[in-house]
Protein backbone atom coordinates (compact mmCIF):
# COMPACT_ATOMS: atom_id res chain seq x y z
CA UNK A 1 0.00 0.00 0.00
CA UNK A 2 1.86 2.81 -0.87
CA UNK A 3 -1.00 5.16 -1.25
CA UNK A 4 0.08 8.59 0.06
CA UNK A 5 -2.78 10.72 1.53
CA UNK A 6 -3.10 14.37 0.74
CA UNK A 7 -4.33 15.40 4.23
CA UNK A 8 -2.65 16.70 7.39
CA UNK A 9 -0.95 14.31 9.84
CA UNK A 10 -4.17 15.14 12.46
CA UNK A 11 -6.54 13.54 9.69
CA UNK A 12 -4.62 10.51 9.16
CA UNK A 13 -5.97 7.34 10.36
CA UNK A 14 -4.37 5.78 13.87
CA UNK A 15 -3.40 1.75 14.57
CA UNK A 16 -6.65 1.57 16.30
CA UNK A 17 -8.67 2.74 13.52
CA UNK A 18 -7.37 0.05 10.86
CA UNK A 19 -7.73 -2.76 13.45
CA UNK A 20 -11.02 -1.92 13.49
CA UNK A 21 -11.39 -1.67 9.93
CA UNK A 22 -9.72 -5.19 9.55
CA UNK A 23 -11.90 -6.91 12.34
CA UNK A 24 -14.69 -6.27 10.86
CA UNK A 25 -13.82 -7.03 7.27
CA UNK A 26 -14.39 -3.61 5.97
CA UNK A 27 -11.37 -4.47 3.45
CA UNK A 28 -13.07 -7.73 2.41
CA UNK A 29 -14.51 -6.91 -1.40
CA UNK A 30 -16.67 -9.51 -3.81
CA UNK A 31 -15.57 -11.99 -6.23
CA UNK A 32 -16.44 -9.42 -8.74
CA UNK A 33 -15.16 -5.84 -9.32
CA UNK A 34 -17.21 -2.90 -11.33
CA UNK A 35 -14.94 -1.53 -13.86
CA UNK A 36 -15.48 1.69 -11.99
CA UNK A 37 -14.65 0.59 -8.87
CA UNK A 38 -11.07 -0.97 -9.88
CA UNK A 39 -9.01 2.15 -8.76
CA UNK A 40 -10.18 1.37 -5.13
CA UNK A 41 -8.86 -2.38 -5.14
CA UNK A 42 -5.37 -2.88 -3.84
CA UNK A 43 -4.98 -6.81 -4.73
CA UNK A 44 -6.73 -10.06 -5.32
CA UNK A 45 -6.59 -13.22 -3.35
CA UNK A 46 -6.23 -16.48 -4.61
CA UNK A 47 -9.92 -17.70 -3.81
CA UNK A 48 -11.45 -14.32 -5.65
CA UNK A 49 -12.01 -11.83 -3.70
CA UNK A 50 -10.66 -8.30 -4.08
CA UNK A 51 -9.36 -6.22 -0.99
CA UNK A 52 -9.95 -2.82 -0.80
CA UNK A 53 -7.24 -0.17 -0.18
CA UNK A 54 -8.03 0.96 3.16
CA UNK A 55 -5.77 4.49 2.56
CA UNK A 56 -8.24 5.51 -0.01
CA UNK A 57 -11.13 4.03 1.66
CA UNK A 58 -10.09 6.01 5.00
CA UNK A 59 -8.98 9.33 2.24
CA UNK A 60 -12.96 9.65 1.42
CA UNK A 61 -14.38 8.58 4.27
CA UNK A 62 -12.63 12.12 5.78
CA UNK A 63 -13.42 13.73 2.43
CA UNK A 64 -17.07 12.81 3.04
CA UNK A 65 -17.09 14.45 6.65
CA UNK A 66 -15.55 17.61 5.35
CA UNK A 67 -18.40 17.75 2.51
CA UNK A 68 -20.88 17.24 5.97
CA UNK A 69 -19.98 19.28 7.71
CA UNK A 70 -20.28 22.77 5.56
CA UNK A 71 -24.22 21.83 5.56
CA UNK A 72 -25.12 24.98 7.55
CA UNK A 73 -28.63 23.04 8.72
CA UNK A 74 -27.20 19.09 10.15
CA UNK A 75 -30.77 18.43 9.32
CA UNK A 76 -30.64 19.27 5.82
CA UNK A 77 -28.38 15.65 5.63
CA UNK A 78 -30.36 12.97 4.47
CA UNK A 79 -29.79 9.29 5.03
CA UNK A 80 -30.96 6.10 4.11
CA UNK A 81 -30.56 2.23 4.40
CA UNK A 82 -33.00 -0.09 2.64
CA UNK A 83 -30.96 -3.05 4.27
CA UNK A 84 -32.21 -3.69 7.70
CA UNK A 85 -28.30 -4.39 8.74
CA UNK A 86 -27.76 -0.31 8.18
CA UNK A 87 -31.44 0.80 9.29
CA UNK A 88 -29.85 1.20 13.27
CA UNK A 89 -26.71 2.20 12.31
CA UNK A 90 -28.17 5.48 10.08
CA UNK A 91 -30.45 6.41 13.21
CA UNK A 92 -27.49 5.96 15.66
CA UNK A 93 -25.74 8.73 12.77
CA UNK A 94 -29.08 11.13 12.60
CA UNK A 95 -29.04 11.19 16.43
CA UNK A 96 -25.98 11.92 17.22
CA UNK A 97 -24.77 14.02 14.09
CA UNK A 98 -28.69 15.49 13.47
CA UNK A 99 -29.07 14.65 10.39
CA UNK A 100 -32.94 13.31 8.87
CA UNK A 101 -32.74 9.74 8.88
CA UNK A 102 -35.38 7.97 6.46
CA UNK A 103 -36.92 5.27 8.11
CA UNK A 104 -38.98 2.14 7.19
CA UNK A 105 -36.57 0.53 4.59
CA UNK A 106 -38.47 1.57 2.00
CA UNK A 107 -37.64 4.52 0.20
CA UNK A 108 -41.31 6.00 -1.36
CA UNK A 109 -40.50 7.33 -4.76
CA UNK A 110 -41.37 11.15 -5.43
CA UNK A 111 -40.06 11.93 -1.74
CA UNK A 112 -37.42 14.03 -3.94
CA UNK A 113 -39.59 15.23 -6.94
CA UNK A 114 -43.01 15.23 -5.78
CA UNK A 115 -43.76 18.37 -4.21
CA UNK A 116 -47.56 17.20 -3.53
CA UNK A 117 -46.19 14.26 -1.29
CA UNK A 118 -47.18 14.15 1.99
CA UNK A 119 -43.21 13.15 3.10
CA UNK A 120 -42.02 15.67 0.54
CA UNK A 121 -38.21 16.72 1.58
CA UNK A 122 -34.99 18.59 -0.26
CA UNK A 123 -32.41 17.70 1.64
CA UNK A 124 -28.73 19.47 0.42
CA UNK A 125 -26.95 16.19 0.70
CA UNK A 126 -27.80 12.22 0.53
CA UNK A 127 -26.10 9.48 2.18
CA UNK A 128 -26.68 6.01 0.64
CA UNK A 129 -25.44 2.45 2.71
CA UNK A 130 -25.69 0.74 -0.80
CA UNK A 131 -25.77 2.36 -4.23
CA UNK A 132 -27.14 -1.06 -5.94
CA UNK A 133 -30.36 -0.66 -3.35
CA UNK A 134 -30.44 2.09 -3.01
CA UNK A 135 -31.10 3.02 -6.73
CA UNK A 136 -34.24 5.16 -6.41
CA UNK A 137 -33.01 8.08 -4.29
CA UNK A 138 -29.63 8.22 -6.12
CA UNK A 139 -31.80 8.05 -9.62
CA UNK A 140 -34.47 11.13 -7.61
CA UNK A 141 -31.32 12.90 -6.51
CA UNK A 142 -29.76 13.36 -9.77
CA UNK A 143 -33.13 14.63 -10.71
CA UNK A 144 -33.40 17.64 -8.37
CA UNK A 145 -29.03 18.13 -8.32
CA UNK A 146 -28.37 16.82 -4.70
CA UNK A 147 -24.86 15.72 -3.80
CA UNK A 148 -24.59 11.96 -2.92
CA UNK A 149 -22.31 9.90 -0.92
CA UNK A 150 -22.39 6.01 -0.72
CA UNK A 151 -20.88 3.23 0.91
CA UNK A 152 -20.03 1.03 -2.49
CA UNK A 153 -18.27 -2.27 -2.65
CA UNK A 154 -16.30 -3.73 -5.41
CA UNK A 155 -19.40 -4.82 -7.58
CA UNK A 156 -21.44 -2.21 -6.82
CA UNK A 157 -22.63 0.50 -9.46
CA UNK A 158 -22.25 3.64 -8.92
CA UNK A 159 -23.52 5.77 -11.23
CA UNK A 160 -24.96 9.13 -10.00
CA UNK A 161 -22.81 8.82 -6.69
CA UNK A 162 -20.22 12.02 -5.58
CA UNK A 163 -18.69 10.94 -3.34
CA UNK A 164 -17.71 6.94 -3.07
CA UNK A 165 -16.35 5.13 0.40
CA UNK A 166 -15.05 1.88 -0.69
CA UNK A 167 -15.76 -0.84 1.89
CA UNK A 168 -17.45 -3.74 2.60
CA UNK A 169 -21.04 -2.79 2.79
CA UNK A 170 -22.54 -6.73 3.46
CA UNK A 171 -21.21 -7.31 6.65
CA UNK A 172 -23.77 -5.91 9.19
CA UNK A 173 -20.68 -5.30 11.46
CA UNK A 174 -18.35 -2.83 8.71
CA UNK A 175 -21.27 -1.15 7.42
CA UNK A 176 -22.12 0.03 11.08
CA UNK A 177 -18.19 0.74 11.64
CA UNK A 178 -17.97 2.98 9.16
CA UNK A 179 -21.22 5.05 10.03
CA UNK A 180 -19.90 5.35 13.38
CA UNK A 181 -16.45 6.28 12.30
CA UNK A 182 -17.77 8.95 10.01
CA UNK A 183 -20.35 10.04 12.89
CA UNK A 184 -16.96 10.60 14.92
CA UNK A 185 -15.29 12.36 12.42
CA UNK A 186 -18.22 14.92 11.28
CA UNK A 187 -18.31 15.52 15.80
CA UNK A 188 -14.50 16.14 15.46
CA UNK A 189 -14.54 18.58 12.70
CA UNK A 190 -16.82 20.30 14.48
CA UNK A 191 -15.38 20.78 17.14
CA UNK A 192 -17.90 18.55 19.67
CA UNK A 193 -15.29 16.24 20.60
CA UNK A 194 -11.75 16.40 20.69
CA UNK A 195 -9.35 14.28 18.52
CA UNK A 196 -7.11 14.38 21.72
CA UNK A 197 -10.02 12.01 23.63
CA UNK A 198 -11.40 8.90 22.78
CA UNK A 199 -15.74 8.90 21.55
CA UNK A 200 -17.44 7.77 24.69
CA UNK A 201 -20.28 6.19 22.26
CA UNK A 202 -18.94 2.70 21.12
CA UNK A 203 -19.53 1.15 17.45
CA UNK A 204 -21.83 -1.34 19.35
CA UNK A 205 -24.37 1.41 19.45
CA UNK A 206 -24.93 1.21 15.78
CA UNK A 207 -24.72 -2.38 15.19
CA UNK A 208 -27.44 -4.54 13.81
CA UNK A 209 -29.18 -6.33 16.39
CA UNK A 210 -31.42 -9.57 15.78
CA UNK A 211 -34.94 -9.08 16.72
CA UNK A 212 -34.78 -13.09 17.95
CA UNK A 213 -31.91 -11.59 20.18
CA UNK A 214 -33.98 -8.72 21.58
CA UNK A 215 -37.03 -11.05 22.02
CA UNK A 216 -34.64 -13.24 23.99
CA UNK A 217 -33.07 -10.96 26.45
CA UNK A 218 -36.88 -9.02 26.80
CA UNK A 219 -38.02 -12.56 27.68
CA UNK A 220 -35.32 -13.68 30.25
CA UNK A 221 -35.63 -10.14 31.95
CA UNK A 222 -39.66 -10.52 32.62
CA UNK A 223 -39.36 -13.76 33.39
CA UNK A 224 -39.73 -14.35 37.64
CA UNK A 225 -35.92 -15.91 38.04
CA UNK A 226 -34.38 -14.70 35.02
CA UNK A 227 -32.79 -11.67 35.96
CA UNK A 228 -29.83 -11.92 38.60
CA UNK A 229 -30.87 -10.30 41.65
CA UNK A 230 -28.21 -8.92 44.41
CA UNK A 231 -27.93 -11.05 47.25
CA UNK A 232 -29.05 -8.95 50.78
CA UNK A 233 -26.19 -8.70 53.26
CA UNK A 234 -27.07 -7.72 56.42
CA UNK A 235 -23.59 -7.80 58.14
CA UNK A 236 -22.74 -9.05 61.03
CA UNK A 237 -25.42 -9.30 64.09
CA UNK A 238 -24.93 -6.92 66.72
CA UNK A 239 -24.68 -7.24 70.22
CA UNK A 240 -27.62 -5.68 70.86
CA UNK A 241 -30.01 -7.38 68.63
CA UNK A 242 -33.00 -9.32 69.61
CA UNK A 243 -32.45 -13.69 68.29
CA UNK A 244 -35.26 -14.40 66.00
CA UNK A 245 -37.02 -16.42 67.87
CA UNK A 246 -36.70 -15.67 71.18
CA UNK A 247 -39.85 -14.64 73.99
CA UNK A 248 -40.01 -10.76 74.41
CA UNK A 249 -38.76 -9.01 77.62
CA UNK A 250 -35.79 -11.62 78.12
CA UNK A 251 -37.95 -14.97 79.29
CA UNK A 252 -38.19 -18.08 78.57
CA UNK A 253 -40.64 -20.61 76.97
CA UNK A 254 -40.17 -22.81 80.40
CA UNK A 255 -41.98 -20.75 82.42
CA UNK A 256 -45.87 -21.46 83.10
CA UNK A 257 -48.20 -20.07 81.01
CA UNK A 258 -50.09 -17.55 82.70
CA UNK A 259 -47.09 -15.94 84.69
CA UNK A 260 -45.79 -12.78 83.92
CA UNK A 261 -42.73 -12.33 81.97
CA UNK A 262 -39.30 -11.52 83.95
CA UNK A 263 -38.62 -7.62 84.76
CA UNK A 264 -42.70 -7.01 83.84
CA UNK A 265 -43.94 -7.51 87.42
CA UNK A 266 -44.51 -4.35 88.11
CA UNK A 267 -46.99 -3.63 85.48
CA UNK A 268 -49.12 -6.34 86.98
CA UNK A 269 -51.89 -4.66 89.48
CA UNK A 270 -53.36 -6.17 92.47
CA UNK A 271 -56.81 -5.51 90.64
CA UNK A 272 -55.93 -6.86 87.72
CA UNK A 273 -57.99 -10.42 86.87
CA UNK A 274 -56.00 -13.16 87.00
CA UNK A 275 -55.13 -15.43 84.09
CA UNK A 276 -57.24 -18.88 84.81
CA UNK A 277 -55.55 -21.98 84.88
CA UNK A 278 -56.81 -24.77 82.47
CA UNK A 279 -58.89 -27.22 83.74
CA UNK A 280 -56.95 -30.75 84.60
CA UNK A 281 -58.67 -33.93 83.75
CA UNK A 282 -57.56 -34.99 87.55
CA UNK A 283 -59.44 -31.57 88.99
CA UNK A 284 -62.47 -32.03 87.41
CA UNK A 285 -62.71 -35.82 88.24
CA UNK A 286 -62.50 -35.16 91.92
CA UNK A 287 -65.46 -32.28 91.49
CA UNK A 288 -67.57 -34.98 90.25
CA UNK A 289 -67.55 -34.12 86.79
CA UNK A 290 -66.72 -37.02 85.09
CA UNK A 291 -68.22 -40.60 85.80
CA UNK A 292 -68.37 -43.62 84.02
CA UNK A 293 -72.49 -43.07 84.29
CA UNK A 294 -72.01 -39.41 82.79
CA UNK A 295 -74.20 -39.82 79.06
CA UNK A 296 -72.48 -37.15 76.75
CA UNK A 297 -74.24 -34.55 74.95
CA UNK A 298 -75.54 -36.03 71.56
CA UNK A 299 -74.24 -34.95 68.28
CA UNK A 300 -75.30 -33.71 65.00
CA UNK A 301 -74.00 -37.55 63.83
CA UNK A 302 -75.95 -39.24 66.52
CA UNK A 303 -79.25 -37.90 66.24
CA UNK A 304 -78.92 -38.73 62.34
CA UNK A 305 -78.44 -42.34 63.08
Amino acid sequence: MSHKANFPDVLKPKEEDIQLLLATTAHLGSRNVDINMKRYVWRRRADGVHIIHLGKTWEKLVLAARVIVAVENPADVALISSQKEGQRAVLKFAQYTGGSAITGGRFTPGTFTNQIQEKFMEPRLLIVGDPRLDHQPLTEASYVNIPTIAFANTDSPIRGVDIVIPCNNRSPQSLALMFWLLAREVLRLRGTIARSEKWIILPDVFFYKPPEETEEKRAEEAAPGGGKRPMHDFGPQESGSVEWGAPADGGTWNEPWGAPAAGAGQEWAESAVPVSAPHEPAAVAAAGGWSDNAILNPTGWDQAQ
